[in-house]
């Protein structure tokens, strides 16, 4: 008897544990690269108002998140002395214990903002692919840091440099491995051959933002959507081809950062100075067309949504996101009239940030990742912004933002295994965040 009783503990310790679900956070905004985390077993709230690290291990300035896959935490960093070089870095996702890291010499020119690379670490199929600013783009064995191929996007493409450098963080679709070049001519995005590293397609003479593509489904087609620096833009991801455009120009400068956001038959854009748009899908075939936009006399002066590096989120018919100056707003996702502003989620500031990361299994809750490294638990509603719980993950540091006092944290962190990975301008830290 007690051999079957152990025998069944033993079978519902495993049920329940298969029950629970995991996931890894392998490229921007993680599984889907749409901010969606929905791991089970994690904590409902914090239990202090700080959270302590598993590991933290120490790392150069950079506003690139770091990625996780197979066990192994990507992220990169730039160091100044005593020569200017970029780094790729991989840990190890339990320990933090370093496993390879490969560095290259960069000379950031004319570029501004110089604290390091900015664009995620990409991870499929046991390779790591990685864009540096000024345009060294890697395909790495994702365990050794063995170089597959590497290419100088800035030499071979002529890239009409950004003020920012080069962003936008690869996109693996099929074979292919999908990224914002800007070159001249009509290579605005290039496609690769995401295993020998051979140009595939090149599409668009537009100027580059700074904001990473997405592929969605629309009219039973896969479309690739791309915000460039004058427009937004669906493509055929696998030739190239222009399925729609729609138009949106900068007032001032190129300034688009945020990622497009999808949902149902809607698509949203944001950025600093020009507000926001929201275009409609037509749901039987790749068209688009604007549905409306809006924006005010200036990035204070406006009712509507400007946020400037956060990607905003959209559910059950409404539009949340941080405005340019630390104002949480909910929009009315069909009319973009806003609905309600909350200035208690992020300290206000010029270009303040949050990260929103929603939380899959059709759970209420959201997880909010602010500039002055709070973590927060909250529900977002037509109602309001109702904080459940609010914890310090990381402290801010100075060189992505050396005007501001007490620094910041710009960059987004990852979710994966029930841990939160985060890091700042000196270190890169893990916490548990699973429920005991």
């Amino acid at each position: 008897m007690r051999k079957w009783n152990f025998c069944a503990a033993t079978v519902l310790v495993l049920a329940a544990t298969a029950s629970l679900r995991a996931d890894d956070w392998p490229q921007w905004r993680g599984v889907h690269r749409d901010g969606v985390w929905s791991e089970t077993g994690v904590v409902e709230r914090f239990s202090s108002d700080r959270l302590v690290p598993q590991w933290r291990v120490e790392i150069g300035s950079g506003y690139s998140g770091p990625t996780v896959a197979e066990g192994r935490v990507y992220v990169t960093d730039r160091v100044t002395q005593p020569k200017q070089i970029e780094r790729v870095h991989c840990f190890d996702e339990k320990t933090g214990k370093k496993i390879w890291s490969h560095e290259y010499r960069c000379i950031y020119s004319n570029v501004s903002y110089e604290a390091g690379p900015r664009a995620a670490v990409t991870v499929y199929d046991g390779r790591a692919y990685s864009l540096g600013t000024m345009g060294n783009f890697f395909c790495f064995d994702a365990a050794t840091g063995k170089i597959h191929w590497q290419k100088d996007l800035k030499k071979e493409y002529k890239v009409r440099m950004p003020i920012w450098g080069l962003a936008s963080a690869p996109l693996i679709e099929g074979d292919l491995v999908i990224l914002q070049v800007g070159g001249e001519g009509d290579a605005d995005v290039v496609a690769f051959d995401r295993v020998t590293g051979k140009e595939v397609w090149r599409a668009l003479p537009d100027e580059p933002s700074y904001s990473a593509p997405i592929v969605i489904e629309q009219g039973g087609k896969r479309v690739l959507v791309q915000y460039t620096g004058r427009r937004v833009v669906g493509l055929d991801p696998k030739s190239g081809k222009v399925y729609w455009s729609v138009p949106f120009p900068p007032k001032q400068m190129v300034i688009g950062i945020a990622t497009p956001v999808h949902s149902g038959d809607m698509l949203f854009l944001t950025n600093f100075f020009d507000g926001s748009l929201m275009v409609a899908l037509n749901p039987t075939k790749p068209e688009a067309k604007e549905l409306w936009r809006r924006a005010g006399p200036s990035e204070q002066e406006t009712d509507a949504l400007h946020s400037i590096i956060s990607t905003p989120i959209m559910r059950d018919g409404y539009v949340y996101g941080v405005d340019s100056y630390g104002e949480l707003r909910c929009l009315d996702a069909k009319t973009g009239d806003r609905i309600w502003e909350d200035r208690t989620a992020v300290p206000r500031n010029r270009w303040a940030t949050i990260h929103f990361i929603e939380r899959g299994n059709a759970s209420d809750r959201v997880w909010m990742f602010n500039d002055v490294g709070e973590l927060i638990i909250a529900k977002l509603s037509p109602k309001g912004f109702e904080e459940i719980s609010r914890a310090k993950l990381i402290e801010p540091t100075h060189d992505q933002l050396p005007s501001r006092r007490g620094g910041v944290t710009w960059a987004h962190p990852a979710f994966a295994n029930r841990h939160v990975f985060a890091r700042s301008d000196k270190e890169l830290l893990c916490v548990d965040l699973s429920a005991k």
